[in-house]
């Protein structure tokens, strides 16, 4: 089997990739060093050169901060030169999408829950999952959205919440928080691997799946920070209320992942304490 990885120099990008060659896989791995995902011409090409069986869409841009940083971003996000490059050899695409295209609700989130129109990030994601499922079902192609709910794990962006938080116990460094009560449903990377790996090679899954890569437990920040001070065994300072926070913050942020245990006999493994203590062994 031979897979195309787009996105493959991001944070879940790394991990799928090391997995797929662990497994026996052959990769192409698309970097943004190496093609430009905004330029569809090249980014054509590189699929066409690629050939694979089976195509991992990981690629996602956030820069919005004037109108050509949020076009190229759009042209990540939606990739919509994407299935038209596929050889006829291609099985399958799986898209790693993100729990951000939903709306905020006050229940557990699923598949079918309307898509966000607030978020920038959100909406190009959930633009590009539909157009994918769009394009896909008129080429005859097997496509399937993974919408992944806050992936944590080892290699994380030292930007993001848990690194920062985990960095905090190790220096000592003061952690500006969101207002209390602000939730999300934390998953494991090793996890959300796992899920686009079973999607690839699920050829019984129905064209135009969507599914939800979650644990169903949702986590206050402030609850995580004390969940890592016992993983760590250090105190962490904080500044509640420094933080800003995400445009899609909220204090009900929950995945319902029934549907992929259904369909993809998939389920979280590794809870939020446990991720905890192994990202900071990791470290």
């Amino acid at each position: 089997m031979h897979a195309l990885v787009t996105g493959a120099g991001g944070f879940v990008g790394r991990h799928l990739v090391a997995r797929l060659r662990a497994d026996g896989w052959s990769v192409t791995a698309l970097t943004r060093a190496r093609v430009d995902l905004a330029d569809p011409v090249a980014a054509a090409a590189a699929v066409r050169a690629a050939d694979p069986d089976v195509v991992f869409s990981l690629a996602a841009a956030r820069d919005r901060r004037d109108p050509a940083a949020r076009a190229a971003s759009t042209a990540v996000n939606t990739s919509p030169w994407l299935v038209d490059a596929l050889g006829p050899r291609c099985r399958a695409v799986v898209r790693l999408g993100s729990s951000t295209e939903y709306a905020a609700s006050d229940r557990p989130l699923t598949e079918d829950g309307p898509l966000s129109t607030q978020s920038f990030f959100g909406a190009t994601k959930a633009a590009g999952s539909l157009l994918l499922l769009a394009a896909a079902a008129q080429r005859g192609v097997r496509a399937t959205v993974l919408r992944a709910f806050q992936v944590y794990g080892p290699g994380d962006h030292p930007t993001r919440f848990v690194p920062v938080v985990l960095a905090a116990a190790a220096t000592g460094d003061r952690v500006p928080l969101t207002a209390p009560g602000m939730r999300r449903d934390w998953v494991w990377v090793g996890d959300v691997v796992e899920a686009c790996v079973r999607a690839a090679l699920a050829d019984d899954l129905a064209p135009g799946t969507v599914l939800n890569l979650g644990t169903g437990v949702q986590t206050a920040n402030e609850e995580l920070v004390a969940l890592a001070e016992r993983a760590t065994g250090r105190t962490v300072a904080v500044d509640v209320g420094a933080h800003p926070g995400r445009d899609w913050d909220t204090g009900h942020w929950v995945a319902d992942p029934s549907r992929a245990r259904e369909l993809l006999d998939w389920k979280p493994t590794v809870d939020l304490p446990d991720g905890l203590r192994r990202a900071w062994c990791a470290r």
